[in-house]
């Protein structure tokens, strides 16, 4: 089972194509301490319980600035042997001690990184935020030892002035330690003026078909895993196209839950307003094994109108080979 939670939305960075650049005006709620500790050891019970490998994994805004998270995740891992991940734009993670509270806390960090220098410091208001970002890296890949200490990962999301730099910038990310590079395109939903500007085409599509065989060849001989299931990047050109893809049972191609910052628990991030259940109803080991049943049955009651296109990048592939 894998846990998507997103613990906050606050951030500290001001990306253009996101609905938690700290210069947009919202209220930044943040999940309540209590109620994060009471479900996160509600899951411990369940994999204890039943065997089941559970992965929490925290997202936001920037995680990292949720009060805690680092104690928190370090003490599920010792506790119930639970797994624990984070996507982090990498702020708090260039000095020696938060590389070293890093690596005891996780078992996986996926660090956003769109871009060579200064294409990503421009999208991401980080002046200088690059070489910050190469030191956290390069101190975490410098404490990993034969197996142990956490899965080094990338993010990048693709638009129109990061595709040029994909190839160098994968590259780049190989030569500080990263593990596993995945990607997104440009999504439209919380800045639809900026998606405009900067979504992919299918000339960039037909593009990005042609650099994947070689750079997944190219990196895999240098150890590193570039997701590029071909599916996957099927449903980023019927996207680019404008051709809607429609998921009717996501169950099977979908491993993860969603948990938002208001204790909402719902299968993604898309399904929270019109098909979520209250954290205040998971009381149980019983109702923690029943969750995914539960939340299957109210979407095939009222299907939710997203699923006639579904954004869900787990529901295609995003992490295949």
């Amino acid at each position: 089972m894998i846990v998507l939670w997103r613990l906050t939305k606050l951030c500290n960075l001001a990306c253009g194509f996101c609905a938690y650049d700290r210069r947009v005006p919202q209220p930044r709620v943040q999940s309540l301490p209590a109620e994060v500790e009471r479900l996160a050891a509600l899951f411990g019970a369940y994999r204890e319980s039943v065997g089941q490998p559970v992965l929490l994994s925290w997202l936001g805004g920037e995680p990292m600035l949720w009060p805690g998270v680092l104690d928190l995740s370090g003490r599920l891992k010792r506790q119930f042997g639970l797994r624990t991940s984070i996507t982090t734009n990498g702020t708090r993670s260039w000095q020696p001690s938060s590389a070293q509270a890093l690596s005891e806390s996780f078992d996986e960090i996926t660090f956003s990184v769109d871009a060579l220098e200064t294409t990503h410091e421009r999208l991401r208001g980080w002046p200088g935020g690059m070489a910050r970002l190469a030191e956290g890296i390069q101190r975490l890949a410098n404490l990993r030892r034969p197996g142990s200490g956490p899965l080094l990962r990338a993010n990048v999301v693709l638009m129109r002035d990061t595709l040029p730099e994909f190839a160098e910038l994968c590259m780049r990310l190989a030569d500080w330690g990263i593990q596993e590079i995945t990607f997104n395109q440009l999504g439209g939903r919380d800045r639809p003026d900026f998606h405009r500007a900067q979504a992919l085409g299918l000339p960039d599509i037909s593009r990005l078909r042609e650099l994947l065989p070689p750079l997944v060849a190219a990196l895999a001989d240098r150890g590193v895993r570039l997701h590029a299931d071909t599916s996957y990047v099927a449903r980023l050109e019927a996207t680019a196209a404008g051709r809607p893809v429609a998921v009717t049972e996501c169950e099977a191609r979908r491993p993860t839950i969603f948990i938002d910052e208001f204790a909402r628990i719902a299968a993604c991030s898309f399904t929270l307003d019109s098909h979520s259940l209250s954290s205040d109803s998971v009381r149980t080991i019983s109702d923690i094994a029943e969750l995914r049943d539960r939340l299957a049955a109210r979407r095939r009651s009222a299907p939710a109108a997203v699923c006639n296109d579904c954004p869900s990048t787990q529901v295609f592939a995003k992490f295949g080979t």
